[in-house]
C-alpha cells in the first residue's frame, strides 16, 4: 500500500508541468506551441531565456528529489528510487499537460540528488562540460546518463546501479529523434555558452 501511495504522489508531483507554468504565468505563452514543443528546461532556454531556462530546470529537478525524499521523510519503508522513478513518468508523460512532457532528464537528475548528492554533482559538471564542448543539450544529458551509470557501477551499490541505467536508458530513449538529427547535422548547438 506505501508503494502505491507514494507512486501516486510521485507522479502527481512529476506531472507538475514547471515549463507550462512559467511560460503562461510568466510570459503569457503556452510552451508547446514553440520551439520544439516539449515541456522541459531545453526548450525554455531556448523559447524564453536563461531565466526561465534556470527556473524550468530546477523545478524540474526538484520534483525528482522531492519525490525520492518522500519516504525518508515520512520514515516508510519504501525504497526511494522507485519511488523516483514514478516522478520521472510523471514529469515524462504528465497528468496535467495531456500526458506530453520532458524528456526526463532533469528530473531524474533530482531523484539521483536526493540518493547521492556527490553523484550529482559529478553529473552536473558532466553535463556542463560536454556541454561546453559540443553546444549539444541532447549529446550531453545522454553522455551525463551513461557517466552516471559508470560511476554508480564504481560505488558498488547495486540498487542505484540498477536504477540509474534505467533512467540512462529512458533518457536515450527518450532522445531517439535527437540522435538522428545529431547524425544529420541538423541538431540545434546552443548559442549561449
Amino acid at each position: 500500500m506505501s508503494y502505491l501511495l507514494f507512486g501516486v504522489i510521485a507522479y502527481l508531483l512529476g506531472s507538475i508541468p514547471s515549463a507550462l507554468i512559467v511560460g503562461k504565468a510568466g510570459y503569457g505563452i503556452d510552451i508547446r506551441e514553440h520551439g520544439s514543443g516539449n515541456l522541459g528546461g531545453t526548450n525554455t532556454f531556448r523559447v524564453l531565456g536563461i531565466k526561465a531556462g534556470l527556473i524550468v530546470t530546477i523545478a524540474d529537478i526538484l520534483k525528482g528529489t522531492l519525490a525520492a525524499g518522500l519516504p525518508v521523510l515520512f520514515a516508510a519503508d519504501v525504497d526511494p528510487l522507485i519511488i523516483g522513478i514514478f516522478a520521472v513518468l510523471g514529469h515524462t508523460y504528465p497528468l496535467f499537460a495531456k500526458f506530453k512532457g520532458g524528456k526526463a532528464v532533469a528530473t531524474s537528475g533530482g531523484v539521483l540528488l536526493a540518493i547521492s548528492p556527490l553523484l550529482f554533482v559529478i553529473m552536473l559538471f558532466t553535463f556542463l562540460l560536454i556541454l561546453k564542448i559540443t553546444k549539444y543539450v541532447s549529446l550531453s544529458s545522454m553522455v551525463t546518463g551513461v557517466v552516471a551509470v559508470i560511476i554508480t557501477i564504481f560505488m558498488k551499490h547495486t540498487g542505484l546501479i540498477i536504477v540509474t541505467s534505467l533512467l540512462a536508458l529512458f533518457v536515450i530513449y527518450r532522445h531517439r529523434a535527437n540522435i538522428k538529427r545529431i547524425k544529420d547535422k541538423t541538431e540545434p548547438k546552443i548559442k549561449w555558452m
